[in-house]
């Protein structure tokens, strides 16, 4: 940890204080102690206790190294050029947190995140979003005409780790923060699966163009002339490639009608019903009366029985973590770099802390080689 004076470590308090959304009474209320005392901490004033630092970050939600490491730059840089009120405070901190434990998986020689290559041009027509998203394809190793499923697996093969959390409905859709090597996106699980998956592919879509910082507060509803509608442009493409929906479009709606050929598109490639209906819309292959009644369908058991649909895989719900850096932690544990308390704080109790494989046994060559 670096050596920080109390005037810099009360700022940090208030900066978490203040994107959390509360106020220094609140803090003091939860920490038990004065309101006064707070803002003389805060103001580098007054020392504060190693308890008493324990128990604030406990209140704020982060961990009490957060007050002493250094933020990653592009954080530094988005924070100091938008303001602490623009930045959503909760995806925000886990965003900061998620990166440097990941990158402490890539200091301690556990993790090796690919890379794209340079920065990709951004898309600025919905023709170009289009071609981005044949590229992304190739690159994640999937067909042009099959569904992309297991989004954050394929996704890491780019560098980029994909993780999830409920953080509620009034919180951003998705975040993303590149880091010296890779980069790390945040999903809000409180969405269902369809926005899960569009945000993430948004978010990808981010990564690719070399965005240092982003926070999407709603996908999708971005204007039309922006970056981030190209972005949507692009993610509806990744999820819903052109060519083998319009020939599936045309044929289950020639033969079954609208509601059957939306209910059937929105299940094969997993997506929701404004995102098909808008995709279809691009595509040219329906009215906007007839995006308006897919938008309103609601797939019941029925459907999935009558058109034998099989109910997907929950992408992203709840509290998940991209694969390697998980496969990361536990290398870390077998050879004794890291405890298995620290390895379960890192895994956020995915992985119960009994369940963690003990350090593997190190023969005398490697002892003396460690010890000499």
């Amino acid at each position: 940890m670096a050596a920080i004076d109390s005037r810099e470590l009360g700022h940090r308090i208030q900066e978490s204080r203040t994107r959390r959304g509360m106020s220094q009474d609140g803090l003091a209320s939860q920490v038990g102690i004065e309101r006064s005392a707070v803002s003389k901490i805060e103001s580098g004033a007054r020392k504060v206790s190693a308890l008493e630092l324990a128990h604030i970050a406990e209140a704020l939600g982060v961990r009490m190294a957060h007050f002493f490491k250094e933020p990653t730059p592009a954080l530094v840089s988005h924070r100091s050029s938008q303001g602490l009120d623009t930045v959503d405070s909760r995806i925000d901190e886990h965003l900061a947190e998620i990166a440097e434990d990941v990158e402490l998986t890539q200091r301690l020689g556990a993790l090796s995140l690919a890379s794209p290559g340079d920065p990709w041009a951004h898309p600025h027509s919905r023709a170009d979003a289009e071609a981005m998203a044949r590229r992304a394809r190739e690159g994640l190793g999937v067909g042009q005409s099959e569904p992309l499923v297991g989004l954050a697996r394929r996704f890491a093969h780019l560098g980029l780790l994909v993780f999830s959390r409920d953080m509620g409905n009034d919180v951003a859709d998705a975040g993303t923060l590149l880091l010296r090597r890779g980069g790390v996106t945040l999903v809000n699980s409180a969405n269902k699966i369809g926005r899960r998956r569009l945000a993430a592919a948004h978010e990808l879509g981010h990564y690719l163009v070399g965005d240092q910082y982003t926070v999407d507060y709603r996908v999708s509803l971005a204007s039309e002339s922006s970056i981030e509608s190209r972005l949507d442009d692009f993610a509806r493409a990744l999820l819903l490639p052109g060519p083998a929906v319009e020939v599936q479009w045309k044929h289950v709606d020639g033969n079954e009608g609208h509601r059957a050929a939306a209910v059937i598109l929105a299940s094969t490639f997993r997506v929701d019903m404004s995102t098909l209906a808008r995709r279809l819309l691009d595509l040219d292959l329906i009215d906007s009366s007839t995006a308006g009644l897919i938008r309103n369908t609601v797939t019941t058991a029925a459907d999935m029985i009558e058109f034998d649909l099989h109910v997907a895989a929950d992408e992203l719900a709840g509290t998940t973590q991209a694969g390697p850096y998980q496969k990361a932690v536990i290398q870390l544990v077998r050879e004794s770099q890291i405890s298995t308390a620290r390895a379960y704080d890192l895994l956020w109790g995915t992985v119960e802390e009994e369940e963690l494989p003990a350090p593997r046994q190190r023969d005398a060559h490697e002892i003396w080689s460690f010890t000499s």
